[in-house]
């Protein structure tokens, strides 16, 4: 309704939400505003629509993400009362395997509650037989049915905004009228363009792809080539800032983030050696693929993702550069319960409360971007790759607070810290000491190794 001595829109008893997309956000959404809303003394109904099933195997059921999760996050929701339960967690990762054309190191977690767990947003991809796990997305909208919220089956087609709310109509048949609407559709270019319709102002993120995919080995086999270790992959490779293996029950999921990754790009970094000798020789990748796709990631927030009665949250708005997603979509959804059930659903009341939240995370991204950088500038060179990795592995031997470029090299990749952290560590005058240092200790190394061999060669002669 509108509070005419305040010229805002305000929930009240009665009304109706509706969010479209049931993934994280739209549940994170949900389960904040029906918190909210209880505490507020607030009566309020909520339809979640839907079109995906998250207890299918393989795409009708995935979300296409690559399915991490920093602890850091896992304890946020818990202090919230979500506690994951252990078989939709497919494996808590304790380090992860650098991988660099000139050598290979494990970095230990940097500090015990700084680990990370790997799941399937799906029930696992196409062809899965595991009925103990359980899918990550399906466990939240579970939990948001037991709050209360209303789920439907559906393809949103039509949106149009009238005087007192926002109509939506599906393919499967629903026509209703929502006093507020919640979009957590992902990038879906076209169900994004039904949001330009009711909200002029808004613009969609700019998105580039990326390359997820899963291989079969087994438990056994996984257990024996990855452990509980994501592999890392720091390599000179056209379009890719990195790769990742992350080891997920009988599974490993490959992540390639970069920009316009495409089939060619993938098959070269698969052919690098450094990947392939962490497979078994007798594997097949190609056969051993069930599921692969090629998603788009946002490269930089929306503008304007609200208006009246609309709200967009988790990547339709803003999300975090080259990971952690989930927890992007946990932050806005939890600002945007906050503000349309405490402060109002007008324009002026969620840029004034909502915005700032998708703004903190826009700027953080671009400190993001000066990281990545810096790293590609590091992956083109062999001698700053040395110098990087006889850091890493002098580091493996001093006290957790000491490993300054592990610390950096894991929360770069786990999103368990914010890139402004990340570089605020970087400043140190230690950390660039050593860098220095150990680079140019590398390079004397391969000068006098020159020397030698020059000497052996006139020796020889």
């Amino acid at each position: 309704m509108k509070d005419e001595s305040t010229g805002t829109l305000e929930l009240k008893d009665g009304s109706n939400i509706a969010v479209i997309g049931g993934g994280p956000a739209g549940s994170f959404f949900t389960y904040f505003a029906l918190d909210f809303a209880e505490r507020y003394g607030l009566d309020i109904d909520i339809d979640i629509i839907e079109a995906k099933d998250f207890n299918c195997t393989g795409p009708p059921g995935c979300n296409r993400c690559g399915g991490i999760v920093s602890e850091s996050l896992i304890q946020s929701l818990s202090a919230e009362g979500i506690v994951l339960p252990s078989n939709v967690i497919s494996r808590g990762i304790e380090s992860y395997t650098l991988h660099l054309e000139q050598g290979t190191t494990v970095i230990e977690t940097p500090l015990h509650e700084q680990r990370i767990a790997s799941m399937f947003r799906g029930s696992g991809p196409l062809g899965s037989e595991d009925t103990e796990q359980l899918s990550f997305d399906n466990y939240l909208l579970e939990l948001c049915k037991e709050r209360g919220a209303k789920t439907i089956s559906g393809r949103v087609i039509e949106a149009e905004r009238e005087t007192d709310g926002i109509s939506i109509k599906t393919k499967e048949g629903l026509e209703k009228k929502y006093d507020l609407v919640i979009g957590a559709i992902g990038l879906n270019a076209r169900t994004l363009k039904l949001f330009e319709n009711i909200c002029p102002s808004f613009k969609p993120p700019k998105t580039t792809k990326t390359h997820i995919c899963e291989f079969y080995l087994g438990e056994e086999r996984v257990d024996e080539y990855f452990g509980d270790s994501m592999h890392v992959f720091l390599l000179n490779l056209p379009n890719i800032k990195f790769g990742a293996l992350i080891p997920k029950g009988p599974y490993v999921t490959l992540v390639l983030l970069g920009s316009n990754i495409n089939k060619e790009i993938v098959s070269a970094f698969l052919n690098a050696k450094p990947v392939k000798e962490c497979f078994p020789e007798d594997l097949d990748l190609k056969s051993a693929m069930p599921c692969q796709c090629y998603p788009s990631i946002n490269m930089d927030g929306a503008k304007s993702a609200y208006g009246d009665r609309v709200i967009l949250i988790g990547d339709s708005a803003s999300s975090k550069l080259y990971k952690n997603g989930i927890g992007a979509a946990y932050i806005t959804a939890k600002a945007a319960a906050k503000t349309a059930i405490f402060e109002g659903i007008s324009e002026s009341d969620l840029k004034r409360h909502y915005q700032p939240v998708c703004h903190d995370l826009d700027r953080d991204n671009l400190v993001g971007k000066l990281i990545f950088i810096t790293t590609t500038v590091i992956q083109k060179s062999a001698i700053l790759k040395k110098g990087l990795l006889s850091m890493v592995i002098n580091e493996q031997s001093k006290a957790n607070h000491k490993r300054l470029m592990s610390s950096i090299l894991w929360d770069t990749f786990t999103g368990s810290a914010t890139y402004t952290d990340i570089l605020r560590r970087t400043l140190n005058p230690l950390f660039s000491i050593n860098l220095i240092g150990h680079t140019l200790k590398t390079l004397l190394t391969r000068t006098n190794n020159k020397k030698n061999e020059k000497q052996k060669v006139r020796t020889t002669i």
